[in-house]
């Protein structure tokens, strides 16, 4: 990038800048250049990266400055809220209220109980009933929840996202059953179901089968929606969570990598092709708290992901190299202390995505510490990529802090990085593997406690937690209704009474006989939900042929 000459005197002249200059700054404040962070980069920083290797133009191999050549203004602006809480009641008003708002679709949030596979009326679901998101159980709740639409778009002109890993087969059936009542063709539906299965040994915990089964059920979905839903995103392999569990920058980016080349093994192995299933994937990154280095991590990334798609996957597409991923913010990073300073916390992570060229761009409320959102700070956290879009102008140039010496030279090193742990885990055997032998976990919680450690000797400063803590006011997150539990539980018996049940029970021995063969899961699946099977019914017989995981200990 630089010849060889200019070099040579740049070092020459670093070296008289660092013995003069910087020597007498430091000497009058009796500090040594070890003591403080660098904070001086120059082209010896990036003297070995190729520019048209490791750089290059937007919307061209390796993708370091963006997917696409051009960011159309407006692109990505205010990314579904993520949203869900109580009975599909509730989450259908606050669906309407977003989109009074607004938002153009939908990102659905599942109550723990729903996650795990479990009705609202089990035993285990005490408690925990439409708390962290929405209590679905069957096709008929699905309805209810989306009627939010009715008068609006159709399904096939929503973009719709569903959390839901470990029992996604039921999650997308029902989906998948409500269009095709509706009259819609299948492969006109958009959107993304999450199921990443790995990222829940990892970082998350709501699992419910083994690896094996679990990966079973991802391929199912790969393979269905490969041939009956072109448009629909079949996966979001998820880096947020390891993350949030407490991951650093490097560790985030490559275990999702990881788990990504195991899902595209998964793919393969099915007889997909690369350029069948690669265009397909979607991914969710945290923006987490250091601008820079997050500016940074989005384009190693890029770079990183379209390597491991052309030279290791086998991909000859431009789309199925192209890393399409969301992100916007963190919410380990928003405090309970002081919970309106998060707007600032979140207004920094969501600039970040933008500027390092991330498509869907969010940010959270900032009460999300204290509890469900209120309406209020919801409109802040859809507000907050708006302004950055039209009043900021942060998309109208692409990759603005490319060529920085800093950036680019953090971008090798977070790729270095990562790579190196890539390749620990290969030598293990893979994600799958390394997940099982606790590799992975065990490295997510030694940063994990590192951090924390770093927070609580005062090494780490978070504002108004160990550093200018001061006085909180006083907040009000918004409240469940006390009867959400026994409403939910009277609606399944209603359900229940009311529905075919010997035709329920043929078609979960029809799950029961798919699930101990071959065959692809979702179509039987479809035919329990379409007749009102519930997802604890569903996610129970297949608890009987699967089996359940158990914890995969680091120790």
């Amino acid at each position: 990038m630089f010849s060889e000459k200019f070099l040579e005197s740049l070092k020459a002249e670093y070296g008289r800048w660092e013995q003069s200059t910087l020597k007498k700054i430091l000497d009058k404040y009796g500090m040594t250049s070890d003591s403080i962070p660098r904070q001086t980069y120059t082209p010896l920083d990036i003297e070995t990266t190729d520019f048209s290797n490791c750089v290059g133009f937007p919307g061209e191999f390796p993708f370091t400055r963006g997917i696409y050549p051009t960011m159309i203004v407006g692109t990505g602006i205010g990314g579904r809220a993520y949203s869900g809480f109580g009975n599909p009641e509730d989450t259908r008003d606050r669906l309407r209220f977003l989109l009074s708002q607004g938002q153009f679709g939908f990102s659905l949030a599942f109550d723990l109980p729903t996650q795990i596979g479990l009705d609202s009326d089990h035993p285990l679901a005490t408690g925990e009933v439409g708390r962290v998101g929405v209590a679905l159980s069957s096709l008929q709740d699905m309805e209810t929840i989306l009627s939010a639409f009715d008068g609006g778009a159709p399904l096939d002109r929503i973009r719709s996202s569903f959390t839901t890993n470990a029992q996604a087969v039921v999650v997308l059936s029902m989906y998948i059953a409500m269009a095709e009542k509706l009259g819609i063709p299948l492969n006109q539906l958009t959107g993304t179901i999450q199921n990443d299965i790995l990222k829940e040994y990892i970082a998350r915990g709501t699992y419910i089968f083994p690896p094996t089964p679990s990966m079973r059920l991802t391929g199912d979905i790969f393979e269905f929606c490969s041939r009956n839903m072109p448009r629909f995103n079949m996966i979001s392999i998820c880096g947020y969570h390891i993350r949030e569990a407490g991951a650093t920058a490097s560790q985030e980016l490559a275990f999702m990598l990881c788990n990504a080349i195991a899902y595209s093994e998964v793919a393969l192995k099915r007889g997909l092709g690369p350029d069948d299933f690669l265009p397909r994937f979607s991914f969710l990154f945290s923006s987490h708290s250091n601008f820079f280095e997050e500016v940074a991590k989005f384009r190693a990334a890029r770079r990183m992901w379209a390597k491991i798609a052309r030279d290791r996957l086998g991909a000859k597409k431009t789309d199925s190299m192209r890393f399409r991923v969301a992100s916007g913010y963190a919410g380990s990073t928003f405090t309970a202390q002081k919970p309106l300073n998060n707007i600032a916390r979140g207004t920094l992570e969501c600039f970040a995505s933008i500027i390092g060229g991330n498509m869907g761009s969010a940010s959270a409320p900032y009460d999300e510490a204290l509890g469900l959102p209120t309406e209020e700070a919801t409109i802040v956290a859809l507000d907050t990529p708006r302004i950055i879009h039209f009043e900021a102008r942060g998309a109208d140039v692409i990759d603005p802090l490319g060529g920085s010496y800093y950036v680019e030279h953090l971008t090798d090193a977070l790729e270095a990085r990562a790579t190196d742990l890539i390749n620990k885990v290969d030598a293990l055997g893979g994600a799958v593997a390394a997940i099982e032998k606790g590799f992975i976990q065990a490295e997510v919680e030694s940063s994990s406690y590192k951090m924390q450690k770093e927070i609580e000797e005062g090494m780490r400063r978070i504002v108004g937690v160990n550093e200018f803590v001061g006085e909180t006011p006083p907040l009000h997150p918004m409240e469940l209704a006390s009867d959400i539990e026994d409403r939910r539980i009277r609606a399944l018996r209603q359900l229940r009474a009311e529905r075919n049940n010997a035709a329920v029970e043929k078609c979960l021995n029809r799950v029961r006989v798919a699930a101990e063969g071959t065959e692809n899961l979702i179509p039987s699946v479809m035919d329990a939900v379409k007749a009102m099977a519930t997802n604890g019914e569903i996610c129970g017989v297949l608890r009987e042929v699967f089996g359940e995981a158990q914890p995969f200990t680091s120790y």
